[in-house]
């Protein structure tokens, strides 16, 4: 049974494996501002899948999920042609996507932070006044969004999930997700790390609400230093921030094509995405697949 491409994306590479699976592939292609980058960030794939597998694990017993396994000798025999496989995908089952991101926040950041400024609500839900950017929230919120087929997302509120998918799943969606975070985050808090927000995919597998995508990475969620925490500014994260840095200093207007980037900013970014693996899951990069190791 061969595989057939189903879809390319800014990171992610997805082919078809019969009726029931796909092999999904995370790239080391990067983007910044919604536009695709030229320069491959070394092993960024490998983190991102080698972190999903790892906290699929740790959260089974809240939902299941749609990861058959990562090992490549378990992949489809023309699997092998792929560029970017081994210790980059993951064999999954096909799943019936729900249309909405289910977003947690536990911190006031990014787009929560500039709704709180303006009228002192995330997602439309009234927060305690007085607030500063980077503040631990009250209570984590689950915050979702549509999901943008051009463009950007749309924050909507609760009642907006519900009404898309009915309140018995925006319900389920919403504590799953919430369950997922808090023990993320108190996982990366004992190592360190604040779990500031994260982006989850949700979708029904045998009838069940699954786990799908990636889950608790750097690309989905904001990583920050515990020790470089303070409320009133950002923090610097385990992510793509040295291209965003780097991208806004050459007065680049965000439309193709971009400027090149630096071998120290290409450099600084795989670092920063293998130091965030190795911190939360205590795990080397380097016994994963793809770098001549085959996990026990």
């Amino acid at each position: 049974m061969t595989l057939t491409h189903v879809h390319s994306g800014k990171v992610r590479d997805v082919y078809g494996h019969g009726d029931e699976c796909l092999l999904m592939v995370a790239t080391d292609r990067i983007s910044a501002f919604d536009v695709v980058l030229a320069e491959p960030i070394p092993d960024k794939g490998r983190v991102l899948t080698a972190m999903t597998v790892f906290w699929l694990d740790q959260l089974a017993d809240l939902a299941p999920s749609h990861l058959v396994s990562a090992d490549p000798a378990d992949f489809p025999s023309d699997a092998s042609r792929l560029e970017q496989v081994d210790g980059r995908a993951m064999l999954v089952r096909r799943a019936e996507m729900l249309p909405i991101e289910c977003i947690v926040r536990g911190y006031l950041s990014g787009s929560a932070w500039k709704e709180y400024r303006q009228s002192g609500t995330v997602h439309g839900v009234r927060q305690p006044a007085g607030l500063r950017e980077s503040d631990r929230l009250p209570d984590a919120l689950f915050t979702p969004s549509t999901k943008a087929t051009e463009g950007h997302d749309v924050n909507i509120g609760f009642d907006d999930a519900v009404a898309m998918v009915g309140a018995a799943v925006a319900e389920e969606a919403r504590d799953i997700c919430l369950a997922a975070y808090r023990r993320g985050a108190e996982w990366a808090a004992a190592r360190g790390i604040i779990m500031a927000d994260t982006k989850f995919e949700l979708g029904f597998i045998d009838g069940r609400l699954a786990l799908c995508d990636e889950v608790l990475t750097p690309d989905s969620s904001r990583f920050w230093p515990a020790d470089a925490w303070a409320p009133g500014a950002t923090p610097p994260s385990f992510d793509k921030q040295p291209v965003r840095d780097c991208l806004e200093a050459t007065g680049w207007d965000k439309s193709p094509p971009p400027p090149p980037l630096p071998d120290g900013v290409v450099k600084a970014t795989s670092e920063r995405y293998r130091a965030a693996y190795e911190q939360i899951t205590g795990l080397r990069l380097a016994d994963w697949y793809g770098d001549g190791a085959r996990p026990s």
